[in-house]
């Protein structure tokens, strides 16, 4: 699934072990030399308590927006690579890692096949997912609503900005 066109897509980046910032800086430069995928801007670091699983550090989250023209199988194996090569180890639903990447959106296309979901289905509750991409792609539609509104709608008060990357 992609077009001819390059599709604008947005990660949601997410860690509370060891150096985040490092593993955040080191996900978005394997993205930018990945052919087919630029980065096009990248919202500021926020911290945030743990959700679900609240027996742990705090997370550090931020968003991207990409320009891709791979397919969104494709993407979603790369940030899987990434998260590997950060040492991420899928032990515990919910629980602490060094680095997570979701794709929230790939253009406006809806997938659903196993082990892939867009837009991310938890999206519209997610206040530390939703504040950074407000930041940096407010007008993106998901399933119809403008991230802005959906943002606005959330509790964001355990959604601290700290500064740029």
């Amino acid at each position: 699934m992609v077009s001819d066109e390059p599709i604008f897509s947005a990660l949601s980046l997410g860690g509370n072990l060891g150096d985040v910032r490092a593993a955040f800086r080191f996900a978005l430069e394997r993205l930018a030399s990945t052919p087919g995928v630029a980065v096009v801007a990248t919202s500021s670091v926020y911290r945030t308590a743990p959700w679900g699983k609240l027996d742990q550090p705090d997370f550090l989250n931020m968003a991207a927006l990409l320009r891709v023209s791979l397919p969104a199988r494709e993407l979603l194996d790369l940030c899987l690579a990434i998260e590997r090569d950060q040492g991420r180890a899928r032990i515990e639903h919910w629980g602490p890692r060094t680095l997570d990447i979701d794709i929230l959106t790939y253009g406006d296309y809806v997938v659903e096949e196993p082990g892939l979901t867009i837009p991310h289905p938890r999206l519209a509750d997610r206040a530390f997912v939703l504040t950074p991409l407000a930041e940096i792609a407010p007008d993106t539609l998901v399933r119809g609503e403008r991230v802005a509104d959906l943002c606005s709608r959330v509790d964001a008060s355990g959604v601290n900005k700290t500064d740029q990357l």
